[in-house]
């Protein structure tokens, strides 16, 4: 695996920029866009729509689970939703990777999705999970066609809503493509249970 990039910025924020192999289901940008909410209204004008209330998004394998969603619309017909809120203060996205039966997922108070782009960025008490790895910060933003993360945490230590620190950047990577030892291929050990208990 490549080693982790670490990136020093202005403000003491720090930055790390993962190389997960993470790439989206392409044919999900071909797909329709599905929601569901409890309360909607529309500026056909403008192509400005606001969802409000258990607000479900699916555009193909992806899924966005919000309490509230914006999306807007470009002169192309891309669209744009920024998700805000849900379950416990947090906006839920999920999308399966190409190619392989697994899903991309991740919460945070705030998700800003770019269809055009292909990119998700996540915004305060931030997680995402792909595959086995995972990472949780500040921001993070997740670019599909570039199959990047980059990771930061909050300059001068701020908290989240919850009051949870938001300073350290934390990263669980799996190693790929471990080599199976001797003793992964041992026969585990059986225990049994003894007849009596010697007193010390």
């Amino acid at each position: 695996m490549r080693p982790m990039r670490f990136f020093a910025a202005a403000g003491m924020t720090v930055a790390i920029l993962l190389p997960f192999p993470a790439h989206a289901e392409k044919a999900d940008r071909e797909k329709p866009i599905n929601i569901e909410a409890d309360r909607v209204s529309m500026d056909d004008i403008n192509k400005v729509q606001v969802f409000e209330g258990n607000v479900v998004m699916i555009q193909g394998t992806m899924q966005l689970r919000t309490s509230k969603l914006v999306v807007t619309q470009d002169s192309d017909g891309f669209q744009k939703g920024v998700a805000t809120g849900g379950q416990d203060g947090l906006a839920r996205f999920r999308q399966k990777r190409d190619g392989k039966n697994e899903y991309i997922e991740g919460e945070a108070e705030r998700i800003v999705h770019d269809a055009r782009s292909e990119k998700t960025e996540f915004f305060v008490r931030a997680w995402v999970k792909s595959g086995q790895d995972e990472v949780k910060g500040y921001y993070i933003s997740y670019e599909a066609p570039t199959e990047k993360y980059l990771v930061t945490n909050a300059a001068g230590g701020a908290k989240s809503a919850t009051g949870e620190d938001q300073a350290r950047v934390r990263a669980i990577i799996q190693p790929k493509n471990k080599p199976e030892s001797s003793e992964d291929k041992a026969e585990p050990l059986s225990l049994q249970p003894a007849s009596s208990v010697a007193p010390p």
